[in-house]
């Protein structure tokens, strides 16, 4: 029985468009009055809040507040509004390739999970996109109030699936300590460096290139009970 397959978003499946992000971070700084530099700073400073808590306009608003800024509500809106369009063109630039991957997948039975340390922009987006279709279930961490690694939101995930943590494949690029978690809780972790070698130090296995997955879930050496 091919097992479920679990994968992280950013820099797996798409890239992370760092520098686009603080772009637009900068841009809504000139819409709320503050200092580009300094919001995009208030921004990296904050991201574990914004991944579990604020919505975009509550980071706006809070963030703009403590760099001495006063933005009214239609400032907020449009700023907010201006991290809403990042969300929707990075989720829409899925590579060709990824995609067939995912449906190859499919079509061999596997099911497919996603988690993603995202802020809520990210989540709104997701359904539009052309990604949510082809996954059974969508975990995000704004959703959730969880964060990777905590061991609690790839349980969460392995649960909307209905099956145990350890039946799970999972397949990130290694941020956050993800593949770390992914293994306390019994899930077999196959790091990805297609779009960024983020965790070089991470022993198991790896793909540079995400056409490589098929076959590699083939390999029982690697991922027993997932052959065809």
């Amino acid at each position: 029985m091919p097992r479920p397959v679990v994968f992280d978003l950013f820099h797996t499946l798409v890239h992370g468009a760092d520098d686009e992000r603080d772009r637009v971070v900068g841009e809504m700084a000139l819409l709320v009055g503050v200092a580009p530099a300094a919001l995009v700073a208030a921004y990296h400073a904050t991201w574990r809040d914004r991944l579990v808590r604020w919505s975009a306009e509550e980071t706006v608003r809070t963030l703009a507040g403590r760099l001495g800024g006063a933005p009214t509500d239609e400032q907020v809106t449009l700023a907010a509004a201006h991290r809403r369009d990042l969300a929707r063109r990075v989720l829409n630039r899925v590579p060709t390739g990824t995609l067939e991957v995912l449906d190859a997948l499919r079509q061999r039975g596997h099911r497919l999970a996603l988690i993603s340390n995202a802020t809520s922009e990210t989540a709104e987006a997701w359904a539009a996109g052309p990604l949510a279709r082809r996954f059974d279930v969508a975990v995000f961490s704004c959703a959730v109030g969880l964060a990777k690694p905590d061991p609690a939101i790839y349980r969460t995930a392995a649960e909307r699936l209905g099956v145990a943590p350890a039946e799970c494949v999972y397949v990130g690029d290694g941020a956050d300590g993800e593949l770390a978690g992914a293994a306390v809780v019994g899930m077999t972790v196959l790091r990805t460096t297609e779009h960024q070698d983020t965790d070089p130090g991470w022993a198991g296995p790896v793909i540079t290139a995400l056409r490589d997955l098929p076959a590699r879930l083939a390999e029982p050496t690697y991922f027993p009970g997932t052959a065809e």
